[in-house]
């Protein structure tokens, strides 16, 4: 049920495909994924640590982990977080809940979305 067929990122867009095999096509914004990393970096050893300033994040490179999972680097140089078929049908299923959580935290640590600077590449 939760065997990933195929990733697709759409570059331009900035969107993640997951088609998983009982025909259900997840799709994913690259912050959503950055800021819900899988990696000890984010979650914390049971103090989830909040990751502000990742709206414009983009993914540089999808690597496949066995049969099971995908490894996503991120071009902010976030590379450890290792997502689980499983853990990207948690995500699918509880996105709502799980990005109201997120803005409620960023919220309560005065802390927002945007990138903490402004960079513009010529």
């Amino acid at each position: 049920m939760h065997q990933v067929t195929k990733l697709h990122y759409h570059r331009q867009s900035k969107i993640l495909e997951v088609h998983f095999a009982d025909g259900l096509c997840a799709s994913f914004s690259p912050e959503f994924l950055r800021v819900l990393s899988p990696s000890a970096e984010v979650r914390g050893h049971g103090k989830p640590r909040l990751v502000s300033h990742k709206k414009q994040v983009a993914i540089s490179q999808i690597l496949p982990v066995g049969l099971y999972a995908a490894k996503i680097v991120f071009d902010d140089g976030h590379n450890s977080g290792i997502y689980s078929w499983p853990y990207l049908r948690e995500l699918h299923q509880n996105r709502e809940t799980l990005w109201q959580d997120y803005l409620d935290r960023l919220a309560a640590a005065n802390s927002n979305r945007e990138a903490s600077l402004n960079i513009r590449q010529l």
